[in-house]
Protein backbone atom coordinates (compact mmCIF):
# COMPACT_ATOMS: atom_id res chain seq x y z
CA UNK A 1 0.00 0.00 0.00
CA UNK A 2 1.35 3.48 -1.00
CA UNK A 3 0.30 7.10 0.41
CA UNK A 4 -1.94 8.92 -2.02
CA UNK A 5 -2.99 12.87 -2.08
CA UNK A 6 -4.67 12.72 0.87
CA UNK A 7 -1.72 10.64 2.91
CA UNK A 8 -4.44 7.19 2.97
CA UNK A 9 -3.18 4.03 2.03
CA UNK A 10 -4.22 3.10 -1.17
CA UNK A 11 -5.56 -0.89 -1.79
CA UNK A 12 -3.65 -1.16 -4.65
CA UNK A 13 -4.64 -5.25 -4.46
CA UNK A 14 -8.48 -4.57 -4.22
CA UNK A 15 -7.65 -2.80 -7.86
CA UNK A 16 -6.05 -5.27 -9.42
CA UNK A 17 -9.76 -7.88 -8.71
CA UNK A 18 -11.37 -4.53 -9.64
CA UNK A 19 -9.57 -4.97 -13.32
CA UNK A 20 -9.96 -8.64 -13.71
CA UNK A 21 -13.58 -8.31 -12.83
CA UNK A 22 -13.87 -6.03 -15.18
CA UNK A 23 -12.23 -8.15 -17.65
CA UNK A 24 -14.97 -11.24 -16.23
CA UNK A 25 -17.63 -8.69 -17.89
CA UNK A 26 -16.05 -7.92 -21.15
CA UNK A 27 -15.67 -12.43 -21.42
CA UNK A 28 -19.18 -12.65 -20.39
CA UNK A 29 -20.89 -10.61 -22.58
CA UNK A 30 -18.98 -12.42 -25.67
CA UNK A 31 -20.04 -15.51 -24.49
CA UNK A 32 -23.61 -15.14 -23.72
CA UNK A 33 -23.43 -13.52 -27.51
CA UNK A 34 -22.13 -16.67 -28.63
CA UNK A 35 -24.25 -19.30 -26.16
CA UNK A 36 -27.74 -17.57 -25.45
CA UNK A 37 -27.93 -19.42 -22.52
CA UNK A 38 -25.84 -18.11 -20.28
CA UNK A 39 -26.14 -20.90 -17.75
CA UNK A 40 -24.10 -22.86 -20.31
CA UNK A 41 -21.16 -20.61 -20.74
CA UNK A 42 -17.41 -21.30 -18.98
CA UNK A 43 -18.09 -18.16 -17.19
CA UNK A 44 -21.81 -18.43 -16.35
CA UNK A 45 -21.55 -16.25 -13.17
CA UNK A 46 -19.19 -13.62 -14.89
CA UNK A 47 -22.40 -11.39 -14.39
CA UNK A 48 -21.76 -10.91 -10.74
CA UNK A 49 -18.67 -8.55 -11.32
CA UNK A 50 -20.86 -6.09 -10.51
CA UNK A 51 -21.91 -6.80 -7.25
CA UNK A 52 -18.45 -7.06 -6.63
CA UNK A 53 -18.24 -3.40 -8.23
CA UNK A 54 -20.89 -2.46 -5.41
CA UNK A 55 -19.31 -3.63 -2.72
CA UNK A 56 -16.27 -2.30 -3.47
CA UNK A 57 -17.33 0.74 -3.94
CA UNK A 58 -19.27 1.17 -0.58
CA UNK A 59 -15.71 0.03 0.78
CA UNK A 60 -13.93 2.88 -1.44
CA UNK A 61 -16.20 5.69 -0.81
CA UNK A 62 -16.63 5.02 2.45
CA UNK A 63 -13.18 4.77 2.97
CA UNK A 64 -12.29 8.21 0.89
CA UNK A 65 -14.98 10.60 2.31
CA UNK A 66 -16.86 9.07 5.78
CA UNK A 67 -14.09 11.28 7.84
CA UNK A 68 -14.01 13.72 5.36
CA UNK A 69 -17.38 14.39 4.45
CA UNK A 70 -18.20 17.23 7.19
CA UNK A 71 -15.17 19.66 5.82
CA UNK A 72 -15.92 19.05 2.39
CA UNK A 73 -19.62 19.06 2.13
CA UNK A 74 -21.98 17.30 -0.21
CA UNK A 75 -21.95 19.55 -2.59
CA UNK A 76 -17.90 18.68 -3.07
CA UNK A 77 -18.80 15.29 -2.77
CA UNK A 78 -21.13 15.13 -5.38
CA UNK A 79 -18.90 16.99 -7.97
CA UNK A 80 -16.17 14.48 -7.08
CA UNK A 81 -18.03 12.07 -8.06
CA UNK A 82 -19.50 13.36 -11.25
CA UNK A 83 -15.75 14.31 -12.08
CA UNK A 84 -14.88 10.51 -11.82
CA UNK A 85 -17.96 8.82 -13.29
CA UNK A 86 -19.31 11.14 -15.85
CA UNK A 87 -16.67 11.22 -18.32
CA UNK A 88 -16.94 7.75 -19.19
CA UNK A 89 -20.70 7.66 -19.24
CA UNK A 90 -20.38 10.67 -21.70
CA UNK A 91 -18.16 8.62 -24.31
CA UNK A 92 -19.62 5.01 -23.73
CA UNK A 93 -22.80 6.80 -25.13
CA UNK A 94 -21.33 8.26 -28.28
CA UNK A 95 -19.31 4.92 -28.53
CA UNK A 96 -22.75 3.32 -28.61
CA UNK A 97 -23.91 5.97 -30.84
CA UNK A 98 -21.24 5.54 -33.68
CA UNK A 99 -21.38 1.95 -33.19
CA UNK A 100 -25.29 1.83 -34.10
CA UNK A 101 -24.49 3.63 -37.38
CA UNK A 102 -20.72 2.03 -38.02
CA UNK A 103 -21.58 -1.48 -37.62
CA UNK A 104 -20.04 -3.38 -40.59
CA UNK A 105 -22.31 -6.18 -40.57
CA UNK A 106 -25.83 -4.49 -40.09
CA UNK A 107 -28.64 -5.95 -41.61
CA UNK A 108 -30.84 -2.43 -41.56
CA UNK A 109 -30.67 1.09 -41.57
CA UNK A 110 -30.66 2.07 -37.84
CA UNK A 111 -32.95 5.39 -39.37
CA UNK A 112 -35.30 3.19 -40.72
CA UNK A 113 -35.79 0.99 -38.02
CA UNK A 114 -35.53 3.83 -35.36
CA UNK A 115 -36.19 6.76 -36.29
CA UNK A 116 -34.23 10.00 -35.18
CA UNK A 117 -36.93 10.83 -32.69
CA UNK A 118 -36.13 7.35 -30.50
CA UNK A 119 -32.35 7.44 -31.25
CA UNK A 120 -31.73 11.26 -30.19
CA UNK A 121 -34.21 10.20 -26.88
CA UNK A 122 -32.02 7.27 -26.31
CA UNK A 123 -29.13 9.31 -26.51
CA UNK A 124 -29.76 12.19 -24.01
CA UNK A 125 -31.41 9.62 -21.82
CA UNK A 126 -27.96 7.55 -21.68
CA UNK A 127 -26.12 10.85 -20.97
CA UNK A 128 -28.35 11.52 -18.00
CA UNK A 129 -28.77 8.17 -17.07
CA UNK A 130 -32.02 7.47 -17.35
CA UNK A 131 -33.66 4.24 -18.40
CA UNK A 132 -34.69 4.18 -22.05
CA UNK A 133 -35.48 1.22 -23.72
CA UNK A 134 -36.61 2.42 -26.24
CA UNK A 135 -34.73 0.98 -29.50
CA UNK A 136 -35.32 -2.86 -28.53
CA UNK A 137 -31.59 -4.56 -28.28
CA UNK A 138 -33.22 -7.32 -25.80
CA UNK A 139 -34.65 -4.86 -23.76
CA UNK A 140 -31.61 -3.02 -22.45
CA UNK A 141 -32.80 0.23 -20.37
CA UNK A 142 -29.48 1.97 -21.41
CA UNK A 143 -29.66 0.27 -25.62
CA UNK A 144 -26.67 2.45 -26.81
CA UNK A 145 -24.39 1.34 -23.38
CA UNK A 146 -26.02 -1.64 -21.73
CA UNK A 147 -23.63 -1.04 -18.74
CA UNK A 148 -24.53 1.89 -18.07
CA UNK A 149 -27.42 0.50 -16.16
CA UNK A 150 -25.29 0.14 -12.73
CA UNK A 151 -23.54 3.58 -13.26
CA UNK A 152 -27.68 4.30 -12.64
CA UNK A 153 -27.44 2.45 -9.42
CA UNK A 154 -24.01 4.14 -8.87
CA UNK A 155 -25.25 7.55 -9.28
CA UNK A 156 -28.92 6.36 -6.86
CA UNK A 157 -26.59 4.76 -3.86
CA UNK A 158 -23.93 7.69 -3.68
CA UNK A 159 -26.70 10.46 -3.42
CA UNK A 160 -28.05 8.18 -0.74
CA UNK A 161 -24.57 8.24 0.66
CA UNK A 162 -24.39 11.67 0.73
CA UNK A 163 -27.88 12.12 2.65
CA UNK A 164 -28.39 9.25 4.68
CA UNK A 165 -25.84 6.60 4.68
CA UNK A 166 -22.71 9.07 5.57
CA UNK A 167 -24.43 10.22 8.93
CA UNK A 168 -26.09 7.33 10.39
CA UNK A 169 -24.90 5.14 13.28
CA UNK A 170 -23.62 1.65 12.94
CA UNK A 171 -26.23 0.33 14.50
CA UNK A 172 -28.78 1.90 12.51
CA UNK A 173 -26.23 0.63 9.47
CA UNK A 174 -27.24 -2.78 10.73
CA UNK A 175 -30.60 -2.02 10.05
CA UNK A 176 -30.38 -0.81 6.87
CA UNK A 177 -28.16 -3.58 5.68
CA UNK A 178 -30.16 -6.17 7.55
CA UNK A 179 -33.42 -4.81 5.16
CA UNK A 180 -31.28 -4.92 2.08
CA UNK A 181 -30.13 -8.67 2.60
CA UNK A 182 -34.01 -9.08 2.68
CA UNK A 183 -34.69 -7.49 -0.17
CA UNK A 184 -31.90 -8.65 -2.52
CA UNK A 185 -32.88 -12.60 -0.94
CA UNK A 186 -36.33 -11.91 -1.78
CA UNK A 187 -35.06 -10.86 -5.74
CA UNK A 188 -33.06 -13.97 -5.86
CA UNK A 189 -35.31 -16.10 -4.53
CA UNK A 190 -38.69 -14.87 -6.67
CA UNK A 191 -36.47 -14.19 -10.19
CA UNK A 192 -34.15 -17.18 -9.76
CA UNK A 193 -31.05 -14.89 -9.26
CA UNK A 194 -29.70 -11.62 -9.17
CA UNK A 195 -29.18 -11.00 -12.45
CA UNK A 196 -31.49 -8.61 -13.08
CA UNK A 197 -31.29 -4.66 -13.62
CA UNK A 198 -29.78 -4.12 -17.22
CA UNK A 199 -33.30 -4.90 -18.43
CA UNK A 200 -36.61 -3.51 -18.40
CA UNK A 201 -38.42 -6.12 -17.11
CA UNK A 202 -35.69 -6.15 -14.12
CA UNK A 203 -34.32 -2.85 -13.53
CA UNK A 204 -36.02 -2.52 -10.09
CA UNK A 205 -33.66 -5.57 -9.11
CA UNK A 206 -30.73 -3.71 -9.94
CA UNK A 207 -31.81 -1.45 -6.45
CA UNK A 208 -30.86 -4.80 -4.58
CA UNK A 209 -28.40 -5.36 -5.74
CA UNK A 210 -26.78 -2.05 -5.08
CA UNK A 211 -28.46 -1.57 -1.95
CA UNK A 212 -26.95 -4.54 -0.13
CA UNK A 213 -23.49 -5.12 -1.97
CA UNK A 214 -22.84 -0.83 -1.16
CA UNK A 215 -23.98 -1.13 2.31
CA UNK A 216 -21.50 -4.42 3.12
CA UNK A 217 -18.66 -2.26 1.17
CA UNK A 218 -19.82 0.33 4.04
CA UNK A 219 -19.99 -2.17 6.71
CA UNK A 220 -16.46 -3.45 6.36
CA UNK A 221 -14.78 -0.27 6.97
CA UNK A 222 -16.86 0.90 9.44
CA UNK A 223 -16.53 -2.31 12.01
CA UNK A 224 -13.10 -2.75 10.25
CA UNK A 225 -13.19 -5.84 9.67
CA UNK A 226 -10.34 -5.91 7.27
CA UNK A 227 -8.30 -8.86 7.93
CA UNK A 228 -4.52 -8.54 7.93
CA UNK A 229 -3.13 -11.66 6.07
CA UNK A 230 0.10 -12.52 3.57
CA UNK A 231 -2.05 -14.27 0.93
CA UNK A 232 -0.55 -13.43 -2.47
CA UNK A 233 -2.30 -11.66 -5.41
CA UNK A 234 -2.68 -14.91 -7.74
CA UNK A 235 -5.11 -16.69 -4.76
CA UNK A 236 -7.44 -13.54 -4.74
CA UNK A 237 -7.32 -13.88 -8.63
CA UNK A 238 -7.87 -17.22 -8.24
CA UNK A 239 -11.04 -16.83 -5.66
CA UNK A 240 -12.59 -13.99 -7.58
CA UNK A 241 -12.37 -16.07 -10.86
CA UNK A 242 -13.43 -19.33 -9.44
CA UNK A 243 -16.88 -17.68 -8.69
CA UNK A 244 -17.26 -15.91 -11.88
CA UNK A 245 -16.34 -19.65 -13.65
CA UNK A 246 -18.82 -21.38 -11.02
CA UNK A 247 -20.90 -23.93 -13.16
CA UNK A 248 -24.69 -22.90 -12.89
CA UNK A 249 -26.91 -26.13 -11.54
CA UNK A 250 -31.10 -25.74 -11.33
CA UNK A 251 -31.99 -23.14 -9.28
CA UNK A 252 -29.28 -22.32 -7.87
CA UNK A 253 -30.02 -18.65 -6.75
CA UNK A 254 -28.67 -19.55 -3.38
CA UNK A 255 -25.60 -19.85 -4.48
CA UNK A 256 -25.11 -16.41 -6.26
CA UNK A 257 -26.83 -14.87 -3.03
CA UNK A 258 -24.24 -16.79 -1.36
CA UNK A 259 -21.47 -15.25 -3.65
CA UNK A 260 -22.50 -11.81 -3.06
CA UNK A 261 -23.50 -11.77 0.62
CA UNK A 262 -20.51 -13.94 2.24
CA UNK A 263 -17.58 -14.19 -0.46
CA UNK A 264 -17.50 -10.86 -2.11
CA UNK A 265 -17.08 -8.85 1.56
CA UNK A 266 -14.81 -11.52 2.33
CA UNK A 267 -12.74 -10.95 -0.43
CA UNK A 268 -12.70 -7.07 -0.09
CA UNK A 269 -12.05 -7.72 3.73
CA UNK A 270 -9.25 -9.95 2.84
CA UNK A 271 -7.90 -8.01 0.19
CA UNK A 272 -8.08 -4.79 2.21
CA UNK A 273 -5.45 -6.32 4.88
CA UNK A 274 -2.53 -7.68 1.90
CA UNK A 275 0.00 -5.66 0.75
CA UNK A 276 1.89 -6.10 -2.90
CA UNK A 277 5.05 -4.78 -3.79
CA UNK A 278 6.42 -4.94 -6.94
CA UNK A 279 5.55 -5.90 -10.34
CA UNK A 280 2.19 -7.50 -8.59
CA UNK A 281 1.59 -3.96 -7.54
CA UNK A 282 2.30 -2.07 -10.85
CA UNK A 283 0.31 -5.02 -12.78
CA UNK A 284 -2.58 -3.96 -9.86
CA UNK A 285 -2.44 -0.54 -10.34
CA UNK A 286 -2.88 -1.27 -14.10
CA UNK A 287 -5.63 -3.46 -13.92
CA UNK A 288 -7.35 -1.14 -11.25
CA UNK A 289 -6.80 1.60 -13.93
CA UNK A 290 -8.22 0.33 -16.75
CA UNK A 291 -11.19 -1.53 -15.30
CA UNK A 292 -13.82 1.37 -15.33
CA UNK A 293 -13.11 2.57 -19.07
CA UNK A 294 -13.11 -1.14 -19.77
CA UNK A 295 -16.23 -1.38 -18.29
CA UNK A 296 -17.71 1.72 -19.97
CA UNK A 297 -16.07 1.66 -23.42
CA UNK A 298 -16.72 -2.45 -24.38
CA UNK A 299 -20.14 -2.96 -25.39
CA UNK A 300 -20.40 -1.10 -28.75
CA UNK A 301 -18.35 -3.98 -29.70
CA UNK A 302 -21.01 -6.46 -28.79
CA UNK A 303 -23.48 -5.65 -30.99
CA UNK A 304 -20.87 -5.90 -33.75
CA UNK A 305 -20.46 -9.18 -32.76
CA UNK A 306 -24.26 -9.86 -32.69
CA UNK A 307 -24.44 -8.82 -36.44
CA UNK A 308 -21.27 -10.62 -37.18
CA UNK A 309 -22.75 -14.07 -36.04
CA UNK A 310 -26.12 -13.58 -37.85
CA UNK A 311 -24.01 -13.55 -41.03
CA UNK A 312 -23.10 -17.21 -39.72
CA UNK A 313 -19.42 -17.00 -40.60
CA UNK A 314 -18.77 -20.58 -38.56
CA UNK A 315 -18.25 -21.25 -34.57
CA UNK A 316 -14.82 -20.94 -35.15
CA UNK A 317 -14.60 -17.58 -37.05
CA UNK A 318 -17.21 -15.80 -34.23
CA UNK A 319 -14.62 -17.22 -31.10
CA UNK A 320 -11.75 -15.64 -33.38
CA UNK A 321 -14.17 -12.28 -33.49
CA UNK A 322 -14.72 -12.34 -29.94
CA UNK A 323 -11.03 -12.88 -29.00
CA UNK A 324 -10.34 -9.45 -31.32
CA UNK A 325 -13.00 -8.33 -29.21
CA UNK A 326 -11.58 -8.80 -25.99
CA UNK A 327 -8.18 -7.83 -27.16
CA UNK A 328 -9.24 -4.63 -29.07
CA UNK A 329 -11.22 -3.30 -25.67
CA UNK A 330 -8.33 -3.91 -23.48
CA UNK A 331 -6.25 -1.47 -26.24
CA UNK A 332 -9.00 0.75 -26.09
CA UNK A 333 -9.52 0.86 -22.48
CA UNK A 334 -5.86 1.92 -22.07
CA UNK A 335 -5.99 4.41 -24.86
CA UNK A 336 -9.11 5.97 -23.39
CA UNK A 337 -7.61 5.98 -19.92
CA UNK A 338 -4.18 7.74 -21.63
CA UNK A 339 -5.97 10.06 -23.49
CA UNK A 340 -9.26 11.13 -22.55
CA UNK A 341 -10.29 10.13 -19.06
CA UNK A 342 -7.15 11.55 -17.02
CA UNK A 343 -6.77 14.39 -18.57
CA UNK A 344 -10.54 15.43 -18.89
CA UNK A 345 -10.67 14.53 -14.72
CA UNK A 346 -7.56 16.44 -14.10
CA UNK A 347 -9.45 19.12 -16.39
CA UNK A 348 -12.57 18.93 -14.40
CA UNK A 349 -10.96 19.27 -11.24
CA UNK A 350 -8.85 22.06 -11.54
CA UNK A 351 -11.66 24.01 -12.72
CA UNK A 352 -14.41 22.97 -10.61
CA UNK A 353 -12.27 21.92 -7.05
CA UNK A 354 -9.22 23.95 -7.82
CA UNK A 355 -6.79 20.95 -7.89
CA UNK A 356 -4.30 20.85 -10.93
CA UNK A 357 -3.80 16.82 -10.53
Amino acid sequence: MVNNIHSKPHYELLDGLRGIAAIAVVIFHCGEIIIPDFTKLMIAHGFLAVDFFFCLSGFVVAYAYDSRMPALGVKKFLINRLIRLQPLVVLGTLLGLAGLFLDPFASSDPLQEFGWGKIIMATMCSLLLLPAPILGRFGNVFPLNAPAWSLSMEYFINLLYAFVLVRISKKMLLVFLAASLLFISMVAYLHGGVIGGWGAASYGDGYARVLFSFLAGVAVFRFRLTIQNKIGFLLYALALAGVFLFPHTENDWWVELAFVVFVFPLLIALGAGTQVTGWVRQLCVALGAISYPLYMTHYWMMWFLISYSATKPGLQNIYLFAAGIVIGALALAWAVLKFYDEPIRKWLKNKFLGINK
